[in-house]
């Protein structure tokens, strides 16, 4: 490390500001020219975009040609609260303006850089301004000093860097086919069931169990948290990470738990329509709707076919300015009710499913571990 050059990123290379045509002219849209804005990074290759322009509306606003290769970079985005979007554009593309494009310059490997500004992530979130649009200063990103070592060590480490994020997006590949694939038996073995094509007896979730609305033990109790009970909120639901807060038996006490196996939905908000399954006996706020299924519904199934009443939810809840799905009308959503041993089957099946999901997932997180290491040591001379 001793040996390698160090540089302001400003000096080594040029930066790239964006533009947006405007809309009243539609003659600048709809070209060959992908018009990249934050909604396209979410791959750290760059070949096209949702929105093109025209070269008449290249010529017509403040985007400018980005060529190939260049490091494409978020600057102001909501998404900027937890990451920094970082990618590589394979084709010459716009950008909007809440991005910046940088060009490296001689001695400069793009690959290397993109991969060091992703590693100084951690940094670059602290200067990220909370305001109407979130972002940070691009002055900031252009004091980075960043370590150089001769072009051909910089392509070493970019490719050792690439090779293990390839392994990580095919373990990630993995676990989004899994998904798709527990859809794909329910689909098989019970019908859509939105149109239940197999003519299954159409069931309200009031009858198919307990449904429970949620609700806070009083925080000027003492005792109510920090117990050995789950207290899920909406941020908890459709994550894998572990419930963030819990509730000590006095506080369950003070408001209702389910048993593990139950759906909860939440019915409040803007994440409404969320679902998770209760893994343990759990407490839940009073965003969220609990179904305790009776003998009629096995857990997986009805966890399962909740997943397709979504769009249900979603839109009866939607009629007034904060979205709210009251439990009297949540109650009354129909669900096909397909017979038990059919259910169990779907159960035992989605079993193998999320044992291979486990696997999948330890996997990714070690390959996770060794990318943040190689990381750690490649832009340290160690590597």
């Amino acid at each position: 490390m001793s040996a390698w050059d160090t540089k302001r990123l400003g000096d080594v290379v040029a930066i790239i500001g964006g533009g947006t045509p405007t809309r009243n002219n539609p003659a600048f849209y709809g070209g060959a020219i992908p018009w990249v804005t934050p909604k396209d990074m979410k791959s750290w290759e760059i070949r096209g975009a949702q929105v093109s322009i025209t070269q008449s509306g290249l010529d017509n606003s403040s985007t400018r040609l980005v060529p190939p290769n260049s490091v494409l970079i978020v600057v102001r985005s909501g998404v900027l609260k937890h990451t920094i979007p970082v990618g590589l554009n394979r084709l010459p593309v716009a950008i909007n303006q809440d991005m910046k494009a940088l060009q490296c310059r001689e001695g400069v490997d793009p690959e290397f850089l993109a991969h060091f500004i992703k590693a100084q992530s951690p940094i670059i979130l602290q200067w990220v301004r909370a305001t109407t649009a979130d972002n940070f200063p691009i002055d900031r990103l252009k004091s980075l000093h960043i370590p150089l070592p001769p072009l051909p060590e910089q392509q070493r480490i970019a490719e050792v860097l690439d090779r293990t994020e390839a392994l990580r997006a095919k373990r990630r590949a993995t676990l989004a086919q899994l998904n798709s694939l527990t859809q794909s038996i329910f689909i098989d073995m019970f019908g859509d069931p939105a149109t239940n094509p197999k003519g299954w007896t159409w069931r309200m979730l009031k009858d198919l169990g307990a449904v429970i609305t949620g609700g806070t033990p009083p925080s000027a109790k003492p005792g109510m948290f920090d117990g050995p009970i789950p207290f899920i909120t909406p941020g908890d639901l459709e994550s894998d990470r572990p419930v963030k807060r819990s509730v000590t038996e006095a506080g369950a006490n003070e408001i209702v738990t389910v048993r593990g196996g139950a759906a909860l939905v939440c019915c409040i908000g803007a994440t409404i329509g969320k679902i998770g399954k209760a893994a343990v006996r759990s407490s839940f706020n009073q965003q969220v709707n609990a179904v305790e299924w009776g003998e009629t519904v096995n857990d997986s199934y009805g966890f399962a076919v909740l997943h397709f009443f979504k769009p249900t939810i979603i839109a009866w809840g939607a009629s007034t300015t904060l979205p709210i799905l009251k439990k009297s009308a949540f109650e009354r959503i129909e669900i096909p009710v397909p017979p038990i041993d059919l259910q169990r089957e779907f159960a035992r099946r989605l079993l193998i499913l999320d044992r291979l999901e486990a696997l999948s997932k330890a996997s990714l997180a070690s390959l996770d571990e060794l990318f943040a290491a190689l990381q750690s040591r490649a832009f340290r001379g160690e590597l």
